[in-house]
């Protein structure tokens, strides 16, 4: 222990915290709905106007991360973050509890013949582990140019409809990483998407998706 900390004990305590996220306002008219979990850096009112024409029958439910911060100084732009590599496990823990009763909530008014979970970039991560800790609750799982989380368990290849995508222009991925991380979820049971593009969601790749 550095002198600094000696006879310091770090703990944590729980406390109430709201939870901002952003509904379709005729969600109860739809038979679907689609969870969009954004990137670093994003705040999900803005992230939610990459899903501006969906299919009629879905609904557009977009959480936030809790951690909120300045994206440049100490003023102007804000961005989120579902969490950093300090405090990571309570973090995590947070994240799935938050979404979880997030769902109940939601499904309190409405419940829906299918949902459809999407991660992109630092959001997949916490979106593939919410969908690993129950997968019958999710009819698809889509993870858009992000990683799978080293601290779960490795899905079987039979486990769902699962989906990852990545663009050929990912500025984050190499072309050999791109032909790496799509053999890896290839052999992990994803059915692997590519387009013509950068590190953003395409509209035609995700309409494909949920048609199929």
């Amino acid at each position: 222990m550095n002198k600094e900390n000696k006879g310091l004990l770090e703990q944590s305590i729980l406390l109430q915290k709201h939870f901002r996220y952003y509904l379709s306002e005729d969600f109860t008219s739809k038979r679907k709905l689609l969870i969009a979990l954004h990137g670093y850096g994003q705040l999900a009112q803005y992230f939610a106007k990459k899903f501006i024409g969906l299919p009629e029958e879905y609904a557009l439910l977009v959480p936030e991360g809790m951690h909120r911060f300045y994206l440049q100084g100490s003023s102007g732009r804000v961005g989120a973050s579902w969490m950093t590599k300090e405090g990571r496990e309570l973090d995590i823990e947070d994240n799935l509890s938050n979404l979880n009763q997030l769902l109940s909530s939601v499904m309190e008014n409405h419940v829906f013949e299918e949902i459809c979970l999407l991660g992109f970039s630092q959001g997949g991560a916490t979106a593939a582990r919410w969908y690993h800790q129950g997968p019958s609750c999710f009819q698809q799982f889509i993870l858009w140019a992000s990683v799978f989380p080293p601290d779960i368990e490795k899905p079987n290849q039979s486990e769902g409809n699962r989906h990852f995508v990545l663009g050929t222009e990912d500025p984050y991925y190499t072309k050999e990483n791109q032909e790496s991380e799509c053999s890896y979820f290839s052999e992990l049971g994803y059915h692997i998407h590519r387009f013509e593009g950068k590190h953003d969601i395409d509209s035609t790749t995700l309409l494909s998706i949920l048609g199929n």
